[in-house]
């Protein structure tokens, strides 16, 4: 479901943000990162960082999502599908600074 993106274990995106597995653990539970089970193992995107750092806006898309009742598995699945109304997927736009059309498309969902 997610193969065409690459992806970094815990322990891999751990190291590249320079924070503890425990620190990682509070990122991912404060929805600045968002990991799901791949092959069995917790991964998290590597489209998920810039500079070194999480994603800016995707925090206060996940929380978003998560207000609309969306679960984790579905927002992955959302932020990394093509969204007809964005022309690509979500995290793309994110990534080229288009936090607000990005949640207005949230907003937009009918989960």
């Amino acid at each position: 479901m997610y193969s065409t993106r690459e992806w970094f274990t815990l322990p891999e995106a751990a190291a590249l943000l320079g924070v503890s597995s425990g620190r990682l653990a509070r990122l991912i539970e404060d929805k600045y990162l968002l990991d799901v089970r791949v092959d069995g193992e917790r991964r998290i995107p590597q489209d998920f960082f810039k500079d070194d750092e999480p994603l800016p806006g995707l925090r206060g898309t996940l929380t978003l999502l998560a207000d609309h009742g969306v679960v984790d598995d579905e927002a992955m699945e959302w932020l990394l599908s093509n969204d007809e109304m964005l022309g690509e997927a979500p995290v793309d736009a994110l990534r080229k600074g288009h936090k607000s059309t990005v949640r207005k498309s949230v907003q937009l969902l009918a989960i």
